[in-house]
């Protein structure tokens, strides 16, 4: 294929010095990257990648993913002369309070962004999640007739991704699943940021990529006519395998002083500024972009809107001729789910004589609420048969069934969670993981990205205390629900029955502002005695009074998860004065005006215990001064669970002794 080769080399020189200049104005970031990439960059962002930059949320755009986000001013440079809403002056304003150029490129923050791609590898893994659902998009919605899904994804990485373990779960499961809508560019600079690669690596990655099952290609990632080429060729071939194209690239190319080392890789070349925009060609302007490189990519957008208009005759047809398909992904791109209510009335009540883990409970209530929300998925990390989370006859997602909604994810619980965030980042299907809570932190850069991001999706959690048993303090979580407590807008619900976990499964499909964990139990527990809908709609405010008091009220006694039962017994041995506040969700119930919570939990009683068999961190917000806490502060037991509560305090005697004692 032929491309203007002397455009695209100017306007990579010219995104080369909206790098240096945004990095030495501030003298933070990264110039390695932005340097060595900007020739790839240049055909990309012309020609290679298809999208519209007037309409950055296309459904049918190529999906582009910046692994390696301390390059972010190569996006921003691109992103800028392709002609999304990107300003100079915001490439200006690099890492600057209130900007739209932040340190890492971040989802919602700018338009043309896919991805908060802080931590190296979950690009990998986010890009992964990307393909599966464009994948599903295409087995759900296109026809014979009308085809409105068809994109690619393209993922940029470096030395620093493919070193993570988290590439290595996402990359294996891409080639298992036989993705061959993923493309990966491995910039092989042989740097890392406190030496040559060398130092820290030895294998040979293509074979690695190629043993995962990718089409493995290698080219000069400053050769753009091949580049190009290559870059075509493995959009082209779509025969069952994702592709990796190993792009060998100097980094720093442009600032002689540090290009090819280390000292290449952060703001090291910055001192250089000056010296190095002379030798590369530039005016002493800086931030400077030529009107023939303005004009170039002016037509190319105009070419890019072109092409985005066609698919819209076809996206209108489609819409014609199956009205039903259309409502049902406008649902899902709106997140116009049906309400809490609808859903929880969709759903039996529980039989209030049988005593049930979450787990169990759970996994109806999941497929009862996957019947309502046609775009629901769910996967496991190798535990379906222990998390309960199966939707039942609804298929396997595999290389032979895009269909399925069913993800296996495997033993790869970092890779789930990063690959659960990219299904969310697409903003097409409500995806949802699931494992042993006490291998929630395998899963936490991930957790803690989507709470940043807000993304819709969330993630099942069981086995959640001591109550595990026999398999000892290593699946014992006590520290865990405090630790995924400490997650800003990361809401936690720890169900004490079934119809609690009504309410926090519907909480977690129907919030549409950040990530929810539910926290499920592998005992069985006994159904609270309260109404169900008091229970459900309960749990939906976070906290709630599950027992009131029949006299003046002279104790609160709070609970969550398996806890409940005993805070409720305990109540019923102390007498009239003594409430029970259910607390399944800590930072729901935080959210509610403080009317509420004054309900709740009236300041004017200050004689409070709590009860939860796991730390006692989280729970002094509500029980103060005055009051005590029956937690778990050191690691389990391995013996029978119903033992090892007993042993570590767990009981309504230790309750009803703790209440006595203040």
């Amino acid at each position: 294929m032929a491309i203007n080769h002397d455009i695209l080399s100017t306007a990579a020189t010219q995104a080369r010095g909206l790098a240096i200049d945004a990095v030495a104005a501030c003298n933070s970031g990264h110039l390695g990257l932005p340097l060595g990439a900007a020739d790839m960059g240049s055909y990309l962002f012309s020609d290679g990648l298809s999208f519209n930059p007037s309409e950055p949320r296309w459904l049918n755009r190529d999906r582009f993913v910046l692994s390696a986000g301390h390059g972010s001013m190569f996006l921003y440079s691109w992103l800028h002369l392709s002609g999304y809403d990107l300003s100079i002056e915001e490439v200006k304003n690099f890492r600057q309070m209130g900007s739209i150029t932040p340190g890492h490129p971040e989802f919602h923050e700018t338009p043309g962004v896919e991805c908060t791609t802080g931590p190296l590898g979950q690009g990998v893994g986010n890009s992964v999640g990307l393909a599966i659902s464009g994948k599903m998009a295409a087995a759900k919605y296109n026809t014979d007739e009308h085809k409105i899904f068809g994109h690619n994804v393209v993922c940029l990485a470096g030395d620093g991704c493919l070193q993570e373990g988290i590439s290595s779960e996402a990359s294996a499961l891409a080639g298992h699943l036989g993705l061959d809508n993923f493309i990966l560019l491995y910039d092989d600079n042989r740097v890392t940021l406190d030496a040559m690669a060398a130092e820290t690596q030895s294998e040979d990655t293509a074979a690695r990529y190629a043993a995962y099952g990718f089409d493995v290609y290698k080219v000069d990632g400053h050769d753009t006519q091949a580049f190009a080429a290559t870059l075509e060729e493995a959009k082209a071939d779509k025969n069952g395998h994702p592709k990796f194209i190993l792009c060998r690239t100097l980094i720093g190319k442009g600032i002689s002083e540090v290009e090819g080392t280390s000292k290449g890789h952060g703001e090291g070349g910055a001192k250089f500024a000056a010296e190095s925009r002379k030798k590369l060609g530039l005016p002493d302007e800086t931030f400077y972009v030529s009107d023939e490189v303005q004009k170039f990519f002016a037509e190319k957008k105009a070419e890019k809107i072109a092409a985005y208009e066609e698919w819209e005759k076809t996206f209108t047809a489609w819409k014609s001729a199956n009205p039903e398909l259309a409502a049902e992904l406008e649902t899902a791109v709106a997140k116009d789910f049906p309400s809490a209510e609808e859903l929880m009335d969709s759903i039996p009540e529980f039989d209030t004589e049988k005593a049930v883990a979450t787990r169990a409970s759970g996994g109806k209530i999941l497929n009862a609420l996957a019947a309502k929300v046609p775009n629901l998925i769910s996967g496991s990390a190798d535990l379906h048969g222990s998390t309960k989370n199966y939707l039942d006859d609804l298929g396997d997602f595999s290389a032979e069934n895009h269909s399925g909604r069913n993800l296996r994810f495997g033993i790869r619980e970092h890779a789930m969670g990063a690959i659960v965030n990219g299904l969310a980042y697409d903003g097409l299907f409500l995806a949802s993981g699931a494992t042993f809570a006490t291998f929630a932190d395998y899963m936490r850069p991930s957790v803690r990205l989507s709470a940043l991001s807000g993304l819709h999706n969330f993630n099942i959690w069981t086995h959640d205390s001591i109550g595990v048993g026999e398999d000892g303090p290593t699946h014992q979580p006590v520290e865990i629900n405090a630790a995924l407590r400490a997650i800003p807008n990361l809401d936690v619900l720890r169900p004490g029955d079934a119809e609690e976990a009504v309410g926090a499964l519907t909480s977690a499909v129907c919030r549409n502002d950040g990530p929810s964990g539910l926290i499920f139990s592998r005992q069985n527990l006994p159904a609270l005695a309260a109404d169900k809908d008091v229970k459900r709609k309960g749990t939906l405010k976070g906290g709630y009074i599950l027992k009131k008091e029949e006299g003046d009220l002279d104790t609160i006694i709070l609970a969550s998860g398996s806890e409940v039962q005993h805070a409720m017994a305990a109540a019923e041995e102390l007498g009239a004065g003594v409430r029970v506040v259910s607390m399944p969700c800590m930072e729901i119930f935080d959210r509610q005006d403080e009317s509420y919570r004054e309900e709740v939990l009236p300041s004017s009683c200050r004689k409070r215990v709590s009860i939860e068999a796991g730390v006692s961190q989280p729970w002094y917000k509500y029980v103060g001064l005055d009051g005590k806490i029956v937690g778990i502060d050191r690691f389990g037991i391995s013996a029978p669970g119903d033992e090892v509560m007993e042993k570590l305090g767990m009981t309504a005697a230790n309750v009803v002794a703790t209440v006595k004692s203040l």
